[in-house]
Parts: C-alpha cells; structure tokens; sequence
C-alpha cells in the first residue's frame, strides 16, 4: 500500500546509504535541513524526473521513493553526487534490496528506484535529518 507524507520538505540531499538487519533492509536518505517524503509504493516501471527515460532495475518488484528535498541547491549546485547513478549503494549480498538507482532531482523533489526481491511489505519515518525506508524480508 503506498504511504505518503503530510508536509513538504525544506532540505537538501546529501547521501543516500544502505543497511542489512535481522528481519529488513533499510534505506536511509540523509538531508540538511527538515527531512521529507512525498511518496513511497511499488510501481511497474521507474523512470527520469523530467525526461520521463526508463530506470532499468533488477529485482521482481519496484520501489518508488520521491522525497520532497532536491539534491542541489537553489544555485543548482550538486548536493549529492554519487558515483555511478545506477548503484546508489552495493546490494549484492541483501536479503531484499537487488538495486538502488536515482531517478533524478527536478522541481523540489528527487526519486530514488529500489529494485526489490518481490512486493515486501514497507514502512516509511523520518528522523532528525533523515528519511528511512524499511523493506521486510518477508510478508
């Protein structure tokens, strides 16, 4: 079921990590500034902010992430520049996680692909000056 936040964010994107846990992957967004999410639910296919092109992932299932926070500033410049945009963090050994990949930064918002095992169940919260995403290893 998809979950989205209240309220929008007036922060910036500065790292995107990974974790392994006992029973979830997790996901964790870090932001200067108020953290927030719009939107986080599983969908056919990830694409581009503003081009609309095709994110490739691996994985039976999906995941969409659009915090309410850009990766540059109002100068456009960078806030967070990964080094390969189609692995965002290394996943190969997650139980859950197959792929993260960034979608892009445009209008206020970024989206984040996850490519995941199959359709887990999630669970989205916000911590000071973080966005975390949890995918269950299980239903």
């Amino acid at each position: 079921m998809p979950e989205a936040s209240e309220y929008g964010g007036s922060g910036l994107l500065t790292n995107v990590r990974t974790g392994r846990h006992t029973s979830f992957d997790r996901i964790v967004f870090d932001v200067t500034g108020r953290p927030s999410w719009r939107l986080v639910h599983y969908v056919k296919n990830i694409v581009t902010l503003g081009r609309g092109d095709f994110v490739p992932l691996r994985g039976d299932a999906k995941l969409e992430i659009v915090l309410s926070v850009p990766s540059h500033d109002a100068a456009g410049r960078s806030t967070y520049n990964p080094a390969d945009h189609d692995e965002l963090t290394l996943v190969l050994a997650y139980r859950t996680f197959r792929q993260v990949a960034n979608a892009g930064s445009f209008e206020g918002q970024t989206t984040i692909g996850v490519g995941v095992r199959a359709h887990l169940p999630f669970r989205v919260f916000t911590l000071t000056n973080r966005v975390v995403v949890d995918v269950a290893h299980n239903w």
